[in-house]
């Protein structure tokens, strides 16, 4: 599985691995990162156990997740992928570790996974794309928006509890 990712001029993304659980808690336990995506105010060790699992299992059965990114020095800078949302349609994703932040990433991250869906699948196996952020994380808002993707609605995320902005873009 480690062919057909995505790439970019400063990342290099991967497949999730059974032995990545420092690197999901270094992304998932903390907080700053996880306040967008979940109610919780911190995912304790088997929160991100969990989440880590459920990556690894999205490759077996989508054949994408939400790949680890890497600095060329190996630097572990978060984690940007797919996965499916509805017919012919797939989620966008993108979660940038907080020392990490402000350096264009989310937005060059989020480029490589584009390409990636639009190169990956051909026309009515994949039309659009879809993505969604906390309405208090107006730099996913900016990144999207910058992207191409254009607001639909507002829906009901449960793990926040919250309606967050929803964008689609077209292929």
């Amino acid at each position: 599985m480690a062919r057909d990712l995505p790439s970019s001029p400063r990342l290099t993304f991967r497949w999730w691995r059974a032995d990545d659980l420092p690197l999901a808690r270094g992304l998932w336990g903390d907080p700053e990162v996880t306040r967008y995506i979940d109610a919780r105010p911190q995912l304790g060790p088997d929160e991100v156990a969990e989440r880590l699992r459920a990556e690894i299992e999205a490759a077996r059965a989508d054949r994408m997740q939400y790949w680890p990114m890497f600095l060329a020095d190996g630097t572990h800078v978060g984690a940007a992928g797919l996965r499916p949302h509805t017919d012919r349609v797939l989620e966008l994703g993108f979660h940038i570790r907080t020392q990490c932040a402000g350096q264009g990433l989310a937005t060059e991250a989020a480029r490589a996974v584009i390409a990636h869906a639009w190169s990956h699948w051909s026309p009515g196996q994949v039309d659009a794309l879809f993505a969604g952020h906390n309405p208090d994380n107006t730099a996913s808002r900016r990144v999207l928006t910058k992207l191409g993707f254009a607001y639909t609605h507002d829906e009901l995320y449960a793990p926040t509890g919250r309606r967050h902005p929803c964008y689609r873009l077209e292929r």
